[in-house]
């Protein structure tokens, strides 16, 4: 009797843990999950480039004669406008040069106009005439030469832009082509960034449309207030990454956008007859992300 009790007893265990399992399957069989319908619809989409922000002119200013740097007219950092001085070289040896081919250009010219007189008059001969005016023409021209190296001795900015750090000092002796420093004009500035081989195949089928959604998103997380276009796209894709280089402009009226700086390049185009399903339609089930649609 014992032995039959103990036997009945494990079937009883048995059949309610069966029941229990029983109503633990049935409850997560009934889990219902939210459903939603995808739409379709033309839409904008966006995509990312890192990018780098280059001055529209960045010139480095270099010394066209030897000589000592007696005057640095400006600072660094500082804005100038188009034909102003910069650096002075010391002059002196060619400004000296300098007066002296302008007093010979002076005998030359004196000795041909005179030739010429006698020349109109028949008492020299046609052939002196053509020395005295050769002589005269020599003369000026070394004129000329000696008032180019005189220019030399200044370092004026070829365009407005902000003068970058200097290389040398006031006093110093520098050799021909020795850097003095840099020169940035940005008031645009061309953002350089790359797409691969995919990406730029899904730009040009957009066509013209792309250009016209240019923005920019400066270091410090914020989109930059002016908008840009591409410019400009090179020849060729590396062979090593893939890529093929973009150029963007931007207006820079502020100046805000300095030679050097980093961003974000974010390209916006429309799609037509998008397929788009909402944030809500997505969930995450054993690790893997899954769209419930229908």
């Amino acid at each position: 009797m014992k032995i039959k009790s103990f036997v009945a007893a494990g079937f009883v265990l048995l059949g309610m843990e069966s029941c229990s399992h029983d109503e633990k399957e049935h409850h997560e069989e009934t889990v219902e999950y939210p459903v939603t319908k995808p739409l379709v619809s033309d839409t904008s989409i966006a995509e990312e480039f890192v990018a780098q922000v280059q001055s529209i002119r960045h010139i480095e200013l270099r010394v066209l004669e030897r000589g000592y740097i007696q005057d640095i007219l400006v600072d660094e950092g500082e804005f100038v406008h188009k034909g102003q001085l910069l650096f002075q070289i010391m002059p002196n040896v060619y400004k000296a040069e300098y007066e002296a081919s302008e007093t010979e250009a002076l005998s030359a010219k004196i000795e041909y106009e005179n030739t010429k007189i006698l020349a109109d008059s028949n008492i020299v001969s046609p052939n002196e005439l053509a020395i005295a005016q050769a002589r005269f023409q020599k003369a000026q021209a070394e004129l000329n030469l000696a008032k180019v190296h005189l220019d030399f001795t200044e370092i004026r900015a070829p365009f407005d832009g902000i003068v970058d750090r200097f290389h040398v000092r006031l006093g110093s002796l520098v050799e021909e082509g020795e850097l003095l420093t840099n020169l940035s004009d940005n008031s645009e500035t061309w953002v350089y960034f790359n797409l691969s081989e995919s990406e730029y195949l899904e730009f040009v089928s957009n066509g013209s449309k792309s250009k016209e959604e240019i923005t920019l998103i400066i270091a410090n997380g914020k989109h930059f207030h002016h908008k840009g276009s591409i410019s400009a796209i090179e020849a060729d894709f590396n062979n090593e990454t893939g890529n093929i280089p973009f150029r963007a402009t931007f207006p820079n009226p502020e100046r805000i956008q300095r030679h050097g700086e980093t961003g974000n390049v974010v390209i916006s185009y429309q799609v037509s007859d998008a397929l788009i399903i909402p944030q809500k339609g997505h969930l995450q089930y054993s690790g893997q992300e899954v769209c419930l649609c229908r």
